[in-house]
């Protein structure tokens, strides 16, 4: 580094970020993890809305990852009860859903979700959602 100059690059540019990932799919979960430690993120991980509830209050992740289709408490379900405490309004909540429909993505908007993103999911593009959303955070 030059004179001591910390430079910007994609690679360390989320380094720091909190991301929470709530999938019931231990594959899905571990996938995102592998990719956001790879960045620099710290990762907290829940199988499903009553867990992720349980840790969002201890955690205070900056950028939310959600499930549409899980046991218990499903997608919008737990993005409408992040939405809905005034804590946490404001975390961007990105949807996760294998299916791409125009009333999959209606319905994630009318319960507060400020992404969807179409699973199996790139390393860039999960990667490019944190950057989009943890640059409107701040």
């Amino acid at each position: 580094m030059d004179g001591g100059m910390v430079v910007q690059t994609a690679e360390n540019s989320l380094r720091g970020a909190k991301v929470m990932v709530i999938d019931d799919s231990n594959t899905i979960r571990r996938s995102a993890e592998i990719f956001l430690v790879q960045a620099g993120c710290e990762v907290i991980l829940a199988e499903d809305g009553f867990d992720a509830l349980a840790k969002i209050a201890d955690h205070h992740p900056e950028v939310v990852f959600v499930d549409i289709m899980m046991p218990r408490l499903d997608g919008y379900q737990t993005c409408a009860l992040i939405k809905k405490n005034p804590r946490f309004r404001d975390t961007p909540v990105i949807m996760l859903s294998s299916k791409d429909g125009l009333f999959d993505r209606a319905r994630g908007r009318l319960v507060g979700s400020d992404e969807y993103l179409t699973k199996p999911f790139s390393k860039d593009g999960l990667l490019d959602a944190v950057r989009r959303h943890r640059a409107a955070d701040r």
